[in-house]
């Protein structure tokens, strides 16, 4: 009687299965990332307090990827997803409940709360590690692009649809006066969802049995990445979804039905757009595309931060968005190109490690500069340090990079 064989991944399967899952997690962050910072004013909260526990989630993710690194035999990518579904649940609950913000900062720190916009949690490696074994080099790319359209698009609805569940919320009396107390509910409620699905999907395909390495062969290439990364992350911690949604209502006195609307075009924009990347990829090159797509964009949200009527803040905005994520899926492939396939796990996670710490670096000051003026100097500052990274970007990995 021969061996069993090891289930072999469904590329199909996996596919639809974390696109539905990013889906998912995207309408949950979309619709939390837009209400969070009324949430927190309902709660007594200003904006340096906003920005003190957008760091605390970004901190979290970030001490997540360190175990993920460091125990990839303990820590697989499965059993990340599983952990992390379960902290939603705990963190939506925890902040549709309470006002005692010393039961909300840890929470903040160890569960996947993400505010800002773009997922830098630990189910994003995870969630690329997996898709990676159950592809090929010739149809990653394309599915890294609809992954990262299913999260644009996804934020897009959760944004979109703040305003009716605040008012939801406010109707029937849950949790807080003003209803934001519902969107934290709906995250933990998808948070559920997302753990049973993974469970599920854990009896139909599995992944490659080999345990995800250490960085060894690609480690210098790997570090270099991860320190560069870093810039734009710092950057985009001026810029977060939440910290954004803050400006609107201070600078422009938007209700939150208007910034959902705002975030909502954003992210449909960025939506739009991801559908292209892959074919830029594969005419331009990969860091090509990140770069000249990239840097635009960045000159747009400083222009933003000096829009002098709502409109065209807006405008500036929705401009940015349709060219700021097209270098999101040539990133992931590229990252994913220039390793050892043994290595991939442990490089998406050692690359998204210091993107979580130099993003948690800069919201404090987002958030002190919000609460001190309504100019827009955030983006200003975020569009800066993100221009930069393109300059670095382009002049220390152009003769790596590939057609994808």
């Amino acid at each position: 009687m021969g061996k069993i064989q090891p289930a072999i991944p469904d590329p199909i399967r996996v596919g639809r299965t974390f696109l539905a899952t990013r889906t998912a997690r995207a309408i949950a962050d979309g619709l939390l990332a837009a209400t969070f910072a009324s949430l927190l004013r309902s709660k007594g909260f200003d904006e340096r307090t906003l920005g003190w526990l957008v760091t605390a989630t970004l901190l979290g993710s970030a001490t997540t990827l360190v175990g993920v690194t460091r125990r990839p035999d303990l820590l697989t990518p499965r059993r990340v997803l599983t952990l992390l579904s379960v902290l939603m649940v705990a963190t939506g609950v925890a902040f549709s409940t309470t006002s005692a913000l010393f039961i909300l900062l840890p929470l903040a720190f160890i569960g996947p709360l993400n505010p800002t916009g773009g997922d830098v949690s630990a189910f994003l490696p995870a969630e690329q590690s997996l898709i990676t074994d159950a592809t090929t080099d010739a149809n990653r790319s394309d599915l890294f692009a609809r992954y990262a359209l299913a999260g644009a698009l996804g934020a897009a609805i959760g944004s979109l649809i703040a305003g009716p569940v605040t008012a939801l919320g406010k109707r029937i009396g849950f949790a807080s006066t003003d209803g934001t107390g519902l969107a934290p509910l709906l995250y933990a409620a998808t948070g559920v969802v997302v753990a049973l699905v993974y469970v599920r999907a854990g009896r139909h395909h599995t992944a490659s049995k080999t345990v995800p390495a250490r960085l060894q062969e690609s480690k210098k290439i790997v570090r270099s990445m991860a320190a560069v990364f870093a810039l734009d992350a710092a950057g985009g911690g001026f810029v977060g979804t939440a910290l954004v949604a803050a400006w609107l209502a201070r600078r422009f006195d938007f209700s939150l039905g208007e910034i959902g609307l705002a975030l909502a075009l954003s992210s449909t924009a960025s939506a739009a757009s991801a559908l292209f990347a892959p074919r830029l990829s594969r005419r331009f090159g990969l860091v090509e595309t990140m770069v000249f797509t990239h840097l635009p964009a960045n000159a747009l949200l400083i222009a933003a931060g000096f829009a002098p009527s709502a409109s065209i803040a807006v405008a500036l905005l929705v401009a940015r968005a349709l060219l700021s994520q097209l270098d999101v899926p040539a990133r992931q492939t590229f990252v994913m190109s220039v390793v050892v396939p043994a290595e991939r796990a442990a490089a998406a996670a050692f690359t998204n490690l210091p993107r979580s710490l130099a993003a948690a670096s800069t919201p404090p000051l987002a958030g002190w500069l919000l609460h001190r003026s309504t100019f827009g100097w955030p983006l200003i500052l975020g569009g800066g340090l993100k221009a930069l990274y393109d300059v670095v970007l382009f002049a220390r990995f152009r003769r790596h990079s590939t057609r994808a």
